[in-house]
C-alpha cells in the first residue's frame, strides 16, 4: 500500500533534479527565458525535488508518518490551482502539464482519500 506513495515520489525527485540542473529548457515545451524566470524555476524545483525523498521516507513507516505523506501530497494537490490560474492567464500549457494538472487536482486527492482510509489517523503528533 505504501508503495503507491513511494512511487509518487519518483516524479518530483526526477523532474525536480532535472529542473535544477537544466533549467526551463528541460521542461516540456520549455525554452530559454529571462535570468529571473530561470532563477525562480530552478529555486522552485528544489522544493519539488525534496518532495520525492520526503515521500520515500514517509512510505517507510506509513502509519507513523502519515502526516508527512499527507502534507506533501496536499501541497502537490494545491499546486494544481496555480496551474489553472496560469492556464487562464497565459493559455493552454504543454500536454505534459495538462496531465500534471489533472493528476494534481484529481489523482492526488484520490490518493489522499485512499491513504486516510488505509492508514487512518497519523501517530506523528501523538
Amino acid at each position: 500500500m505504501a508503495g503507491a506513495v513511494a512511487l509518487l515520489g519518483i516524479l518530483p525527485a526526477v523532474s525536480g533534479a532535472r529542473g535544477i540542473l537544466e533549467g526551463p529548457p528541460s521542461a516540456p515545451g520549455g525554452g530559454t527565458t529571462t535570468p529571473s524566470v530561470d532563477s525562480e524555476y530552478r529555486f522552485v524545483n528544489v522544493f519539488w525535488f525534496a518532495a520525492g525523498p520526503g515521500l520515500w521516507w514517509s512510505a517507510a513507516a506509513p502509519r507513523e508518518r502519515a502526516t508527512t505523506s499527507r502534507i506533501l501530497l496536499g501541497l502537490a494537490a494545491a499546486g494544481g490551482v496555480p496551474r489553472l490560474l496560469s492556464w487562464r492567464a497565459v493559455g493552454r500549457p504543454h500536454p505534459v502539464f495538462q496531465a500534471a494538472t489533472a493528476l494534481e487536482l484529481i489523482g492526488v486527492p484520490a490518493v489522499l482519500l485512499w491513504h486516510r482510509s488505509v492508514f487512518g489517523r497519523d501517530t506523528e503528533s501523538s
